[in-house]
Parts: C-alpha cells; structure tokens; sequence
C-alpha cells in the first residue's frame, strides 16, 4: 500500500504526521512511503532521514496521491482537489467543523478523525489530544516564562529575598496537569481549579492546591463528573460561584495559565475583564483555549497583547513550538492507529465493529457518518 506524507500547509504548522521512527515501521510492513519533501524540516527531520529509513522524497502532489495520506491538520480545498476519491485520510481534522466534513465527503475521501477516539485503555495509544495537550501544558509555562518579567522560583541573595512568582491554573486536563508540574520544577507556588472534583488528587499530587467550588445541587454533582474524561458545561449558578473565586485568585497571581476546553462547544469565560483589570502589574495570562473563543475575552487569538498592564498571550497551537517532539508523539498515535485499517498482511480493512474505528471514522462513500 502506498503512505504519504505531505507538508503541512497551515500557517504556523510545524509538526509532520510521520517521523523517520515510524515510516521505517512502515517500510518494514511492506508499505510504499512517499514523504513530500521538506516535509518534516520545520520539525528537525530532513528529506535524508526519511530516505535513509527507506521512503521516497517526492512532491507534496504525490504525497497527496497516495492510498493512505498520513496529515496533522485537515486539508484545504486545494490539497483535497489532489487527492484520490476513495483514499484514506487520517489526521486531526476536527470533527466539529462541519464545513470541513461537507468537504471531504464531497471530495470522496474515507476520513479519519483521530481527536474523537473515545478515553479508553485500549485508544490511549493513539489519543493525539493528550499527547499535544501535554506539550501544550508545558510550552504554556515557558511562555509564561518567558513574558514574566521576575524569577519563578524564591531567591535569597545578598541582595535581598525574591518571592516566588504564585501561578493559577484554571483547567486541571492533560495541559493543566503538565503546567502544574512544569511550574512547580521551575519552582512556583501553584493553585489549580477545575470543574471536576475527582481530579482534585491529582492535583495535590503534583503539589498544586485544588480551589474547590462546593457542589451543592445533585445536578451539579451528575455534571461534574464529565464524560469520557472531558468537562461539561456546568450550570450557571456553579459558573458564578467559580468567577467569584477566580476573580480573588487570579488577583494574586502573577501568571495564569487557561486550559479549560469543551469539546465541539465555544470555551467557558472564566477570567473576566474586571478581573483582568485587578491583576497585578506585569502579570501574564497564557490562554489555551483562544482559538474557541479564550477563557478571557481579552485574548486575541495568535497574539500577546497587553490590556490594563496584563500580558495576555494567545497562541493557538502551542505543540507546533515544540515540533520535534510533538510530531514524534503524534507520528507514534498516527502509526499505532493505522495498525487498525491495515491488516497483516499490508491490506486496507475497516471494521467498523471495532470502537476506535467507528468513532473515528468521518466520511466515507460520499456521505458524512458524524455530525458536527
């Protein structure tokens, strides 16, 4: 079977959906790989190591061509005009977007979606959202960092003591949990809120202090729990029980960091503008969620701006930063799915009775299987 891997084409997109690593796998299966070049350069793998492990360095229009293309992003209407009708698609395409789906079952594509696997044992594997949202959860600190204008950890110099910088977390998933965990190797004070109580273990585990919001209504409880491992939209009244507290939070904090995300649903407001506008001079907010909407109003998507002496930085696809290793992880989840569609002996077969395969699956024949 043929495998290609294009070059992404999405402004800002570093990472590439196959690594050297797994296209020798690929070669060892028998797999034909065509690697557009420059494919994986932005991402520390030049066109040599991918022909060193047996692929073929071709145009991004071959790559495209092939029965199996491997992407990070969804395609563009002009990548999908070079692509087979009946070839298969795997990548993070965003089952959400609607517009996107028409595309590609208009374009014939047999698309698989990899951030709808469900939270299983047996999916986490291939789950390419909590390997990306771990580096997110990590870039986002150093991005912090990097805009913070004092030390993170406590000094005592003989210049006198320098307090250590205190860090707010609103979002406990898979970037929350690594944030915590980078900033408190750097040294920070950390506190850390989330919609659902059963993370507050982890929480302290990783040496943060859980802000607990008290579920006072049986509804409140039933939603908390979340399904699948991801939030719910809570009911108002919790919202406002949660601003409130934020709101004396983040006025002593001097860096937050906002991870909370809804799947398919435009992201909670949890750092309003009035707290914005309490908060320290000099402190940072790194807003995860800004491209569905941010946590704070304020972000401006794919930028770091300053309101009310605040930095506030909104860069949307932090894992691209780190683009060696978020490819290799994501190349890892790509590969490991694969092994799904393609049977023993190199040949195409989706079961559909298989759970990983069936939530995936996009469109195929013309017709679009999930809606948005």
């Amino acid at each position: 079977m043929q495998i290609g891997i294009p070059k992404e084409t999405r402004a800002g997109e570093t990472r590439v959906a196959a690594t050297p690593e797994t296209v020798k796998k690929y070669v060892a299966q028998g797999h034909a790989v065509i690697v557009a070049a420059g494919a994986g350069e932005r991402a520390s793998q030049p066109d040599a190591a991918y022909e060193a492990v047996g692929a073929r360095v071709g145009s991004s229009a071959e790559a495209l061509g092939a029965d199996v293309v491997l992407k990070v992003r969804s395609p563009d209407p002009m990548e999908l005009a070079q692509m087979k009708r009946s070839a298969v698609l795997v990548g993070m395409l965003n089952p959400f977007d609607a517009e996107s789906n028409a595309r590609m079952a208009a374009a014939g594509v047999i698309g698989f979606a990899l951030e709808a696997a469900p939270r299983t044992t047996r999916a986490q594997s291939m789950d390419v959202l909590s390997s990306q949202a771990n580096i997110a959860g990590y870039k986002a600190v150093m991005v912090a960092t990097n805009a913070y204008q004092r030390f993170m950890p406590m000094l005592m110099t003989a210049a006198g003591t320098v307090k250590a910088a205190r860090v707010l977390i609103l979002g406990a998933g898979v970037a929350g949990l690594q944030a915590i965990a980078t900033a408190k190797r750097l040294g920070a004070v950390i506190e850390a809120s989330d919609v659902r109580p059963a993370v507050k273990e982890q929480i302290e585990s990783l040496g943060a202090r859980f802000l607990d919001v008290p579920l006072l209504t049986d509804e409140e409880r039933a939603i908390a729990q979340g399904v699948g491992g991801y939030a719910r939209p809570m009911p108002q009244d919790w919202m406002r029980r949660q601003a409130e507290l934020v709101h004396e939070r983040a006025k002593q904090a001097d860096i937050v960091i906002a991870t909370a995300l809804i799947p398919g649903r435009r992201a909670p407001t949890l750092l309003h503008e009035e707290t914005v506008r309490q908060m320290k001079p000099g402190s940072v907010v790194v807003d995860l969620a800004a491209a569905q909407g941010g946590n704070c109003p304020l972000t401006v998507p794919d930028e770091v701006v300053q309101r009310h002496g605040v930095t506030l930085v909104g860069y949307t696809n932090l894992a691209s930063m780190v683009a060696a290793d978020a490819s290799a992880l994501y190349a890892r989840n790509v590969f490991d799915f694969v092994k799904l569609i393609v049977d023993k002996d190199g040949v195409l077969t989706i079961d559909t009775s298989d759970d990983i395969v069936a939530a995936c699956l996009v469109c195929r024949d013309g017709a679009i299987l999930r809606a948005a």
